[in-house]
């Protein structure tokens, strides 16, 4: 987890900040004039707990959209890092290359071997553009294929995490199959015979998520978004420009509770006080606590039923209308 100074804040999490920096210097002031300030930092650290329970409490769908891309969020290698023991990462998809957005492996949760899958963004600049910003190309999505199908010889649960803001839209990537490759993926995790938990631990956009997301357990972490377009590129298309950015969050219906309510997802997980990016630790046990019971769970259901609840799942989406 990132030190306080290196810490960055959006902006409606400034009054946080401030409470920080108030600490920061009654801590100064306590060493240097040798007083003991510790009752006033306490009361500041408990003012600091109740603004994030608060702003937490009254995200706006754009701001949710705000906290899943924040700069200090765990990712998918910081997931399995929290949660896995043995984890040991396999690579490449047998055809073009090695699709640094998209990661996998087997590790240990608790002594359950699983299959770990999901979309890896960077910290830092150079970090980003190795990883596409998240955005795996055709190879990524073969390579998840590949690692999936692994999983399903030795019968061992697969687990996906999705974060990406969409597949990665280059020429090159429509000329290797980008279409085809998220489709074939699609196809087969629906008939895939070991238990399968597909989480959306940050954004979960268009069929970048889909390559990776259908399972018999679909939840999303509290502060993060799920559907087919992004707001700011669904801004662009119906207005013109992306000034209507917030507008069109709120009428995507993107957040966890919506996606509950419409029957996409299954369950939303809480985080930790002020999102997941303050507590790694904290996610990372809220995340793993329900991976454990749910595989126990499916493991208890026959190969053949969780294969047809599966498709009946997914073929009851959706609304319309007979004329």
């Amino acid at each position: 987890m990132p030190q306080l100074s290196n810490r960055q804040f959006l902006e409606f999490e400034k009054p946080i900040k401030d409470l920080y920096d108030q600490i920061e210097q009654l801590t100064i002031t306590q060493e240097k004039s040798k007083t003991d300030m510790s009752s006033a930092i306490e009361l500041l650290q408990q003012k600091v707990i109740e603004a994030k329970q608060n702003i937490t409490a009254n995200l706006t769908p754009w701001q949710r959209v705000q906290m899943s891309r924040h700069p200090d969020r765990p990712y998918t290698l910081k997931y399995i890092e929290k949660m896995c023991t043995n984890f040991i990462e396999l690579h490449g998809d047998r055809n073009v290359k090695d699709d640094k957005a998209m990661v996998g492996g087997f590790g240990q949760l608790d002594g359950e071997t699983v299959m770990i899958i999901g979309q890896q963004k960077g910290n830092n600049t150079k970090t980003r553009q190795i990883r596409n910003f998240g955005m795996a190309n055709p190879e990524g999505y073969r390579k998840a294929l590949r690692l999936m199908k692994l999983a399903e010889k030795f019968n061992k649960p697969i687990i996906t995490l999705i974060d990406t803001p969409g597949a990665f839209p280059g020429l090159e990537a429509e000329e290797r199959g980008q279409g085809e490759a998220i489709a074939r993926n699609i196809f087969e995790m629906i008939s895939l015979k070991v238990p399968v938990i597909c989480v959306i631990i940050g954004e979960g956009a268009s069929g970048g998520a889909l390559g990776i997301g259908v399972g018999d357990r679909v939840v999303m972490m509290e502060n993060t978004w799920y559907t087919v377009i992004s707001p700011e590129s669904c801004s662009s298309i119906l207005w013109r420009s992306w000034d209507k950015k917030e507008t069109a969050a709120e009428q995507l219906k993107l957040t966890g509770k919506d996606m509950l309510s419409f029957g996409l997802v299954d369950e939303v997980l809480p985080e930790p006080i002020g999102g997941a990016h303050w507590d790694y630790d904290g996610a990372a046990a809220i995340l793993k606590s329900y991976l454990l019971k749910t595989i126990q769970e499916l493991k208890n259901v026959p190969a053949q039923k969780r294969v047809d609840d599966r498709i009946a799942k997914f073929g009851k989406m959706g609304f319309w209308e007979e004329a």
